[in-house]
């Protein structure tokens, strides 16, 4: 399958951006990819000015593939996990659109933590690529699953109303149609790898901070986004 990381070099982009100066009216950042070294993050964080007089930061802005990743992601984000995620998404075995379809079915997707333990528990969605809408769904059951016998029915099979079928599946089962296909969750138990704690977050993704917080610090000012772009 063709995975994420066979089309791109990186999972999402943000704007780091310099608290201090941001406060003095002056917008200094920088677009850094995800995932990123720890090495590569002290260097942008030098680049734009954060380690000596200017200790705070926060994210201005993203640039994510997925509108269901970008929606998820705040300003105050630790860095380590979106390092983390970006990892993750990137060795996701699952090709891109079957994750673009379980991000749209809504599922797990409310924080970075629900996302890192979503690419991990992709094995509790099922995917149907090419059905997207009720027809397709109900042709797909009665015709191609094998779990019903049409011959047997003769001429009545000319009558199944797929569309109706297919609707009163979707609704058992809540399922979620979307520009390439149908997907749904099945009866796996969903398992959380990850519970929130930086120090549980693998090595290679863990990013020090060039101050004494862990996360960005929260910035009362409202931030008009569109500035970073």
């Amino acid at each position: 399958m063709n995975n994420l990381s066979d089309s791109r070099d990186c999972a999402f982009k943000a704007f780091i951006t310099n608290l201090g100066k941001y406060n003095e009216g002056e917008l200094v950042g920088e677009w850094v990819k995800f995932p990123i070294t720890n090495d590569e993050m002290q260097e942008a964080f030098k680049r734009i000015g954060i380690g000596r007089r200017y200790e705070e930061w926060f994210i201005t802005d993203y640039e994510c593939p997925e509108p269901g990743i970008y929606d998820t992601l705040g300003e105050y984000e630790s860095l380590s996990e979106l390092n983390y995620l970006a990892g993750q998404m990137l060795d996701l075995d699952e090709n891109e659109e079957f994750w673009q379809a379980v991000l749209e079915l809504g599922e797990y997707t409310d924080s970075v933590q629900d996302l890192i333990n979503l690419t991990e528990n992709m094995d509790c969605f099922d995917y149907f690529p090419g059905v997207t809408d009720d027809s397709d769904l109900g042709y797909y059951w009665i015709e191609e699953s094998g779990c019903y016998d049409t011959t047997a029915m003769g001429v009545l099979s000319n009558y199944i109303d797929y569309e109706s079928f297919g609707r009163d599946i979707r609704l058992n089962e809540i399922g979620q149609f979307t520009d390439n296909g149908y997907v749904r969750l099945n009866k796996s138990s969903f398992v959380e790898i990850y519970d929130g704690n930086i120090e549980n977050i693998p090595e290679e993704y863990r990013i020090q901070s060039p101050n004494v917080y862990t996360r960005a610090i929260p910035v009362k000012a409202e931030v008009n986004k569109d500035v970073a772009r």
